[in-house]
């Protein structure tokens, strides 16, 4: 089961898709959070099953976009070497 926390976070990254400035504010100020942890508690969050059954579209929109980030970040693309 999702915790109340887990659930906020969960709700807040649907409603504030993406990075900009006006949602660090919004991370700072409805959370009272630093963007830093917020996002490793989003991270934490979406590798959980309960969050899976919660918003299954969002947290496999967001595991998709983390690991595609981490494969660019290490130089793999998507499609496999020959």
């Amino acid at each position: 089961m999702l915790g109340d926390r887990d659930r906020v976070v969960l709700a807040f990254e649907a409603r504030w898709p993406g990075h900009s400035s006006a949602k660090e504010q919004a991370i700072r100020g409805e959370l009272e959070l630093t963007p830093a942890r917020y996002y490793q508690l989003l991270g934490r969050v979406i590798d959980s099953e309960a969050a899976l059954v919660e918003d299954p579209m969002l947290v496999r929109r967001l595991r998709r976009l983390r690991d595609d980030a981490a494969r660019r970040r290490t130089g793999r693309t998507a499609v496999s070497s020959r």
